[in-house]
């Protein structure tokens, strides 16, 4: 039997976007309280009564959120442009070699708008 499961992070973080057309708001400088959603499937072992530990999903993400907390988004390779499609592209790219149970990354930078990102 398979199951879907998600493990929530949050992460603080600053960016502009360099490709948005002259005098748009997200090409100066500002931030966002980024919220993670990570998203798994599988099946159900019948011993453990899980297919996974949610402690095991942080401890694989933990790297992930350290590149990514309290930092400036543009500094880092992958993220020279980081919008949301792209940071949630880049964080399925990091985590999906560790994860193979991961099915989405689902990006929220306000509380009103996100991305859902599914690896295709």
């Amino acid at each position: 039997m398979n199951t879907a499961i998600y493990k929530d992070f949050t992460f603080e973080a600053a960016h502009k976007l360099p490709n948005v057309p002259t005098g748009h708001k997200c090409a100066r400088l500002h931030g966002h309280s980024y919220k993670v959603r990570i998203h798994l499937e599988g099946a159900i072992n019948k011993d453990s009564g899980w297919f996974i530990d949610f402690s095991d999903i942080k401890t694989i993400f933990k790297p992930i959120y350290n590149q990514l907390d309290h930092h400036y988004l543009n500094d880092i390779e992958g993220l020279e442009n980081p919008t949301a499609e792209i940071i949630s592209k880049w964080i399925w790219e990091k985590l999906k070699p560790n994860l193979s149970e991961l099915s989405a990354i689902e990006l929220m930078e306000t509380c009103t708008c996100g991305v859902i990102y599914k690896g295709k």
